[in-house]
């Protein structure tokens, strides 16, 4: 390892486990007070071809010093406190960035998929009543803030836009210029977040800050990332598969977050290469390119995920020194084993698996369905009004509405 490489491993690993059930920023600046030189976000690829910026590195400090000024500024718009505002990021570094600064700001993030068109944006910002939407300024081809200033018009309670840039157009705020003021808003207690069932704009999902601290522990459970690990991942952060695994986990337990979002092989080979102890995240649809990819030394673990209903092959096609398997239900539950045998049998016989059970709970209903409950999966759908009460002792199975366990659809 390098001199740098050393330095973040014998850091102090912890963060505060108090901040946890307050939310991922919570966790971020906890972290920051501890070990501030750790890395906490980067980027790899060519950003520079995908969105006119050079890839970003920031330690949890400097992380944490960003989130709290851009806070300060989402929180000089005067809105409401729990406000929900849209994230709109194909991701990376950024996309956590805002992610947290409206966590950070009292209000409500509501990620949103990037390759939605603006009539999928459109039809989101209604649902989920949306009152501001941050995004990027290029995307590839794309010229996002450009398609959301013309999304706006439509909508008379859409009150801010802003955007990193470079191609912000007038009239959406510049979050690179706000990133520079002064002054830091220390973060209260997260009010949870916001995503999409299925990527469907008309079906918002609304998960407080304790149920995703639940899933993320019970993700966790299974194999623990150190701090001295970074978790390098090809998901983005716009659904409960890319939160839980990425950006939730890494915050959690005070390690590095690095993704190859847009992917590119050079790119990806050059993450794999950085001499850190890795978890390699990736989904379940690119593991036959893994397994003829030799995967260097520094692969800890590798954590293929998969969703539900899904076909789990007869045997793992990846090596690796440790192998994690997640299913996710939508965007209500993450079930991680370790391996696809421990997978396969805890579907099959969901009572006799070594589950944390007081987070996530699975049983067969009366159908054979599986069912789960429990505060990893305690979600509602979001209506335009009030934020709704979430109950984790109802049991909920693919499909179904909460219910008994024999309501359940068979997955």
């Amino acid at each position: 390892m390098n001199a740098f490489a050393v330095a973040e491993t014998t850091a102090d690993a912890a963060a505060d486990a108090s901040a946890r059930s307050d939310g991922l920023c919570a966790c971020l600046f906890a972290t920051a007070g501890t070990a501030p030189q750790r890395t906490a976000l980067r980027d790899s690829g060519d950003r520079v071809a995908w969105c006119g910026r050079p890839p970003i590195t920031w330690t949890y400090a400097a992380a944490a010093e960003i989130v709290g000024r851009l806070a300060r500024g989402i929180g000089a718009w005067r809105l409401p406190a729990g406000s929900r505002i849209g994230l709109w990021f194909s991701g990376g570094a950024e996309s956590a960035l805002a992610h947290l600064a409206v966590e950070a700001a009292g209000h409500l993030p509501c990620a949103m998929p990037a390759p939605w068109d603006p009539e999928r944006l459109s039809a989101a910002i209604e649902a989920a009543g949306l009152v501001a939407v941050l995004t990027e300024g290029r995307r590839g081809e794309r010229r996002p803030a450009e398609e959301l200033t013309r999304a706006a018009m439509r909508h008379f309670s859409l009150r801010y836009l802003a955007a990193f840039g470079p191609g912000v157009p007038d009239g959406v705020i510049s979050l690179d210029a706000m990133a520079l003021e002064r002054g830091v808003s220390q973060p209260g207690a997260s009010l949870g977040l916001v995503t999409f069932e299925d990527g469907d704009p008309g079906r918002p999902v609304y998960r407080p800050a304790a149920a995703l601290a639940a899933s993320i522990a019970a993700h966790l459970d299974a194999l623990p990332v150190t701090a001295d690990e970074r978790i390098l991942t090809l998901l983005p952060a716009h659904d409960l598969r890319g939160l839980v695994t990425g950006l939730g986990a890494a915050l959690t337990v005070g390690a590095g977050l690095e993704t190859v979002i847009p992917f590119d092989a050079a790119g990806f080979r050059a993450a794999l290469l950085r001499p850190v102890p890795t978890r390699l995240v990736a989904p379940a649809l690119i593991e036959p390119a893994l397994a003829a990819l030799p995967l260097p030394w520094t692969v800890r673990a590798l954590n293929v995920v998969h969703r539900a209903p899904a076909a789990l092959p007869a045997a793992p096609g990846s090596a690796a020194p440790q192998r994690l398997d997640s299913l996710v239900f939508g965007e209500a539950a993450v079930l991680t084993r370790p391996g696809l045998r421990d997978l396969a049998a805890t579907l099959a016989f969901p009572e006799r698996a070594p589950l944390p059970r007081a987070l996530l709970n699975l049983a067969r209903g009366a159908d054979g369905g599986l069912v789960y409950r429990g505060p990893a999966c305690a979600v509602a759908p979001l209506p335009r009004g009030d934020i709704p009460e979430t109950d984790p002792r109802s049991w909920r199975g693919p499909g179904s509405r909460p219910g008994a366990p024999g309501d359940a659809a068979r997955t």
